[in-house]
This record gives C-alpha cells, sequence and structure tokens, in this order.
C-alpha cells in the first residue's frame, strides 16, 4: 500500500543528503524566503525526483495528491520544489478537477520559481485538454493577486509553443495588465510575445507597434529580443 508521508520523508531525506549550507543560505537570500532551503541544485533536485518517479508504480490520482500535499506541508523549498515536479512528471494522472488545487498552490507559493512551473506546466497543459477550461485563466487574469495574473498570462505558453498560440485570450491579458507597474507582470507579458516571435514575428511586430508608447522596458526588451535584426531595430528607433 502506498504511504504518502513515507514517500515524501523519503524523497526529502535524499534530497538533504544532496544540499550543501553555502547554496541553502546563499538561495535563501536570492529568494527573499522564510522557508527552509537544503541547498540542492535545480538540475539535481529535478534528478532525484525523477529517479523517485521512477523508482514506484505510476501513482493514482488520489495518490499522486496524497503524495504532493505530503510534500507541499513541509515549509522546506525544496519539499515544494519537488511537489511541483512530480506534478509535472504525472500531468496526465492529473484532471481538470485539480486545477482548484493549482490555484492553490500558486497562491500559497508567491514566487516566479514555484508560480512559473505550476502555470505553464501543469496549468496550461490541464485547461488544453479541455479548452472551455481556460474560463479558469480567465478569472485569474482579473485576479487581486498578481501572481495569479502572471500564472494567467503562462498558462498560454504550452499553446504559444505548439504553434497553437490563443492571441485572442493574450490580446485581451496583456492588454489589460499592460499599465500595471508590477515587474513579475511586465516581463510575462514580453515573455509571451518573444515565445510568439518565433513563428509569428508579424504578429509582435505589429501588436509592440501599436502598444509601444504603454509598454515598460522590460516587456519591450523581451518583445523584441528574437525578432528581426531590421525589425527590432526600427521599432528601437520609433520608441
Amino acid at each position: 500500500m502506498f504511504d504518502a508521508e513515507e514517500a515524501a520523508a523519503t524523497l526529502v531525506a535524499a534530497l538533504t543528503a544532496l544540499g550543501t549550507p553555502e547554496r541553502a543560505e546563499a538561495e535563501k537570500a536570492y529568494l527573499k524566503s522564510d522557508l527552509t532551503f537544503l541547498g540542492v541544485t535545480v538540475p539535481v533536485l529535478r534528478k532525484a525526483v525523477t529517479s523517485a518517479a521512477r523508482a514506484r508504480p505510476e501513482p493514482s490520482r488520489v495518490e499522486l495528491l496524497a503524495w504532493i500535499d505530503a510534500l507541499w506541508s513541509r515549509p522546506v523549498h525544496e519539499s515544494r520544489f519537488a511537489a511541483i515536479e512530480l506534478m509535472r512528471i504525472h500531468v496526465r494522472v492529473l484532471t481538470r478537477a485539480d486545477l482548484p488545487l493549482v490555484e492553490r498552490l500558486i497562491r500559497d507559493a508567491a514566487g516566479w520559481v514555484y508560480v512559473d512551473t505550476l502555470a505553464e506546466k501543469i496549468a496550461g497543459i490541464l485547461m488544453r485538454r479541455t479548452p472551455a477550461d481556460f474560463g479558469t485563466a480567465d478569472a485569474w487574469a482579473g485576479d487581486r493577486d498578481f501572481w495569479v495574473r502572471r500564472a494567467a498570462l503562462l498558462s498560454l505558453l504550452p499553446g504559444i509553443r505548439a504553434g497553437d498560440p490563443d492571441l485572442v485570450r493574450f490580446d485581451r491579458y496583456a492588454d489589460a495588465m499592460l499599465d500595471e507597474r508590477e515587474f513579475f507582470i511586465r516581463k510575462a507579458i514580453g515573455w509571451l510575445l518573444r515565445e510568439i516571435s518565433r513563428r509569428d514575428p508579424a504578429y509582435v511586430i505589429a501588436w509592440t507597434t501599436a502598444h509601444r508608447a504603454r509598454m515598460s522596458g522590460v516587456t519591450f526588451r523581451e518583445a523584441v529580443r528574437r525578432l528581426p535584426a531590421a525589425d527590432a531595430d526600427r521599432l528601437r528607433a520609433a520608441g
């Protein structure tokens, strides 16, 4: 029988052995977090979580949710990161009914290192299975919590990267948030424009031209980063 608490404790013990006090101190300061840090690098952490996942049969949804809860309930950075990694690895086990859980973790996380994966690799994947579920992202886009608003934007990334961007939603979300002063919103809008430009530079050129007067420096720099040099230079000169 699967014991979620035992599985979580075993994984955290393995991660503890992989960390260093020096990195723990530096990363805690960098992320300005109240959590405990073990000092494990991201590549090593991901490898350890992947190994732990492969060492067991694929969990049922109930087992996976219990494992995630047992990891997330620990006030330890690596334990919470591991919970998100398990969700990413086993995203096929999750269903649309788990979107409220994803939202709860986003609100609880309140930091890009957790929110970005939750939004792109989990929420965005779940929503693409049933496009009507992007109604959840629509609600997030108007939320008072800027991390939830950022998640709404980043949930569009899987479609963009698959060559099937929801440009109507992008335009609606980005236009509504473009005047915000929050760095993580400004950066996210630019990030999406940069990704869109890989396949559809004309759209990004037109969107940037139309919104240039309202775009922050960080949004603009990200937007033009992958554009053809001549187009990027022209947009810079116009600003």
